[in-house]
């Protein structure tokens, strides 16, 4: 999954998405036990995309977070 595609979902769905690809590696760690895997490439793909997605996810949250004080113009 690319990083614009990711952040075009919402964050519940995001969520959903993190989750899938967690089960995802153990399937894919399961395969390469057992030598089924032939390409160990997707292992470090899916991984990226876990790292990508909650990258993305603490994005929105922190930008959630964060309130400007129009009057001083703070960041609070």
């Amino acid at each position: 999954m690319k990083a614009h595609d990711a952040r075009e979902l919402k964050k519940e769905e995001l969520i959903k998405r993190i989750a899938e690809e967690e089960k995802n590696i153990i399937d894919l760690r399961f395969a390469h036990q057992l030598k089924q895997l032939t390409n160990t490439a997707k292992l470090k793909m899916a991984k990226s995309d876990i790292a990508r997605m909650k990258t993305i996810l603490k994005e929105i949250e922190s930008a959630g977070d964060v309130s400007v004080d129009t009057k001083e113009g703070v960041t609070v």
